[in-house]
């Protein structure tokens, strides 16, 4: 069997390094961690409840200071595992907190837009 050199590649429409992808992952992790506790306290002021068990026994014994503990911890363990990864891969670190934290945002939102 022989092939005629016809390879799909895939590539991105722009050309990004991995340091740039690394640090757009990283501001949407700051932005999404401040609108994931926004919205959640937002919220819970609306009368809704938090659904993950963790944050809920984080947010009931310490309020703010237990969101901004658990997030910190989540934080503090993809920096501590960061280096592990070769340079190419370690914008898995902060994208693997931005998408749920991001996902958590617009959740947030739906269920806050069908309490008003």
């Amino acid at each position: 069997m022989s092939s005629d050199a016809a390879h799909l590649h895939h590539q991105l429409p722009v050309d990004v390094s991995p340091a740039a992808l690394e640090r757009f992952f990283w501001v949407l992790v700051g932005v999404s961690l401040v609108g994931d506790i926004v919205t959640t306290f937002v919220g819970l002021h609306l009368g809704l409840a938090e659904s993950n068990p963790v944050a809920r026994s984080a947010i009931d014994g310490y309020g703010l200071l237990g969101m901004l503990a658990l997030k910190g911890l989540a934080i503090g363990i993809g920096l501590v595992c960061r280096p592990m990864l070769p340079k190419a891969y370690r914008a898995i670190v902060p994208a693997g907190l931005a998408i749920p934290w991001t996902a958590a945002v617009c959740i947030n939102l739906y269920m806050i837009s069908t309490t008003i």
